[in-house]
């Protein structure tokens, strides 16, 4: 900034005059990345990329949102007892950037809680049906943003919407008490997964800032937000959003994640829902954590009951509303079609008179699972059989249906096919079976979840890990109904909803216990400790299975292994990283100076005489790449290295390796090494 002026905004201000007589800005940033926001012509974006001073020029982007018994599961209940109300867990502030946030929940009830840590820099902003006294002890900060959405795609439609921190999806709401939320006695959506729901650091506090509004999140939106939460000193950042995965140059959440980090602060991401398709991973940044999906040990089945005698096992989350009591007839979608799409039960493509008091059979694909619902109950059907395809497999995720229905896996529904294609009047009937616990196996790798290769730097494997996203009851708005949809007028407290979204929080709230126990531990080390403690077998010593391919997983799907709370307390090794650890990885990608001064906010120039290797990144986990070699050469050798810190106590400790590929031979040196108290060995 040139000396005669006193604040960078002025500097801004005068750059975008000298190019343009009517842009506005509309953000200055000052913490997550050093620059400003402004919506301009082709022209002038040209303009502007040639003044003094401009160090790179970004076009917005779009980010999606990546859509009770889980304390259980993960073990969380036998270490409240080690987490009285009192102690340092109700210091740290847990920062969610989503679609807002329902305040009056009980998952933000704040009794159990003492004053606002003092730490705490934050503000609860006002508006639309949202007031200061929205906040609380525990939920102690709202703020929204949306400068960006509405200059990029106009005003924001306020009677659909809440122009103010207030939640008009519920998935805000959702990830908030997932990570966070307060325990609420008898929570259940419609009587199902009934019990005490409370997010993984219930005495945590919550601070929201929305950068979502309905399906779109943007780029600029969400950079203010992060500028703002760092300002704030919120200590771990929650993003359940995500968009394809581009440079870490090009990456807006990934250059706000780099000043956070650089704070001190946690960040958290979703790997997102493109699964099982190979390098469809999302925030794949070295110093974010990404985390992918997996299922819980609960069900809610529900049998289809065919006319032949034979029972076929779904899902289904019923509201109580009238069931076929006795057999009625059952018909394929596809036969009771007046235009194309009947068979994928497409919005006006089914014939009244055809499915009037029949149970439909809908193949999934193109429109939401719960869209068909209201097309077959909106032609009169009276149930749904909702059908996997092949690329779906067996994996099943229960909705809140408009109407009696049964999500089938695709051996189930080629049987049910088969039957409705002989049968002369083909009947069925459903069968609710209200909430199992204590399925087996469990957890299994999702479907959906997002898979490796790494898209950006295969070295560096993510997903980190996988934690419970797969029919999750947390907290909800009372704006919409429990599917979304316009035509659901049912309000409920709680909701049962599945993605990476859901897994997201259970991480970010579990590295907010870990961060309360060791408040000077570095996100690295935070991040190796949920990596390095996580498992990937049964107790029987079998490997965790994969919902795409039914057989075990590999790295690609859960990284590490599911997420291990109370073994993450103590890892007694942690591999450790800093901010100059992480330039230092961007030298070895061969950033010039200006790409690593984008992410970095400073000059930062990368040595000519030293030698920079990607697999020297102090990482918890490695892909090794291996370059294409021609045949006659001998065997190609990567090394790694790596170094360790004890945070446990004195003790030996020795590597061993398990392989399932011959072609390749590991070897660790030293493969034996002793530490002393807080002693560091690589």
């Amino acid at each position: 900034m040139p000396t005669i002026l006193n604040h960078h905004s002025i500097w801004y201000r005068s750059i975008l005059k000298s190019i343009s007589n009517s842009a506005e800005i509309l953000y200055t940033y000052d913490n997550a990345i050093h620059g400003f926001s402004a919506r301009l012509t082709l022209e002038e974006t040209q303009l502007l990329k040639s003044q003094i001073g401009i160090l790179k020029v970004l076009p917005e982007k779009i980010y999606k949102p990546l859509t009770t018994r889980t304390p259980q599961f993960l073990g969380l209940d036998k270490i409240t007892d080690m987490f009285p109300a009192s102690n340092a867990t109700s210091d740290i502030i847990i920062g969610l950037l989503d679609t807002g946030v329902w305040p009056e929940s009980k998952s933000f009830d704040d009794a159990e809680l003492g004053p606002v840590p003092t730490s705490w820099k934050g503000k609860c902003e006002s508006g639309q049906n949202f007031t200061a006294a929205n906040c609380n002890k525990k939920l102690i900060g709202a703020r929204f943003f949306l400068k960006g959405l509405e200059a990029s795609v106009g005003p924001l439609n306020a009677t659909k919407q809440f122009r103010s921190p207030r939640d008009s999806d519920g998935h805000g709401t959702h990830t908030a008490s997932t990570a966070a939320g307060s325990a609420v006695k008898g929570a259940s959506l419609f009587g199902y997964a009934s019990g005490v729901a409370r997010g993984m650091a219930p005495h945590a506090r919550v601070a929201i800032y929305k950068v979502c509004w309905e399906d779109n999140c943007v780029g600029s939106d969400i950079l203010a937000a992060m500028d703002a939460a760092i300002a704030d000193n919120v200590n771990v950042i929650s993003a359940s959003l995500g968009g394809q995965a581009v440079d870490y140059d090009e990456e807006n959440l990934a250059i706000g994640a780099f000043a956070a980090m650089e704070k001190g602060i946690v960040v958290a991401c979703a790997a997102g829902n493109d699964g099982p398709t190979d390098s469809t991973l999302q925030n794949v940044a070295p110093w974010m954590i990404t985390v992918g999906a997996g299922t819980i040990d609960r069900d809610f089945p529900v049998y289809v009951k065919l006319g032949n005698g034979k029972n076929y096992s779904g899902v289904s989350i019923h509201d109580g509303s009238l069931t076929p009591r006795t057999f009625v007839p059952l018909i394929y979608a596809g036969n009771a079609g007046v235009k194309t799409g009947a068979e994928l039960c497409l919005t006006g493509s089914l014939d009244p008179e055809k499915v009037k008091g029949k149970i439909v059979f809908c193949d999934r694909g193109n429109i939401s699972r719960v869209e068909k619902g209201l097309v077959v109950k909106s032609a009169g059907g009276v149930g749904m059989v909702l059908a996997n395809g092949k690329i779906d497999g067996e994996e099943l995720v229960a909705d809140a249906h408009l109407l009696p229905t049964a999500a089938v896996g695709f051996s189930a529904s080629k049987a049910i096919k088969m039957y409705l294609q002989q049968a002369q009047n083909p009947t069925a009937t459903l069968v609710f079976q209200g909430t199992v616990v204590g399925i087996q196996p469990s957890p299994i790798v999702s479907a959906f979840s997002s898979r490796g290769p790494n898209p950006i730097t295969p070295d560096i494997l993510k997903p980190d890990f996988i934690a419970p996203g797969v029919n999750i009851l947390a907290a909800f708005t009372k704006a919409a109904g429990p599917t979304n949809l316009d035509q659901d007028d049912r309000r409920v407290d709680f909701n049962i909803i599945t993605g990476t979204s859901m897994a997201c929080p259970h991480a970010s709230g579990i590295a907010a216990l870990i961060k309360s126990v060791y408040p000077n531990w570095s996100p690295a080390a935070i991040r190796s400790a949920l990596m390095t403690t996580a498992y990937v077998s049964y107790n029987n010593g079998k490997k965790l299975l994969d919902s795409a391919t039914n057989g075990p997983s590999t790295p690609f799907a859960v990284g590490a292994g599911h997420v291990n709370p109370i073994a993450a307390l103590n890892p007694g090794l942690v591999y450790d990283l800093t901010a100059d650890d992480y330039l230092n990885f961007l030298c070895a990608l061969n950033y010039t100076a200006k790409r690593i001064e984008a992410v970095a906010r400073r000059k930062v120039s990368c040595d000519a005489q030293k030698h920079y290797s990607v697999t020297n990144l102090n990482y918890p986990s490695f892909g090794v790449v291996f370059k294409q070699v021609a045949r006659s050469s001998s065997a190609t050798v990567v090394k790694h290295e790596r170094t360790l810190t004890n945070v446990g106590v004195a003790g030996t400790y020795k590597a061993s390796v398990t392989l399932d590929n011959p072609s390749v031979n590991i070897t660790v040196e030293p493969n034996v090494l002793s530490f002393g108290k807080n002693e560091k060995k690589s």
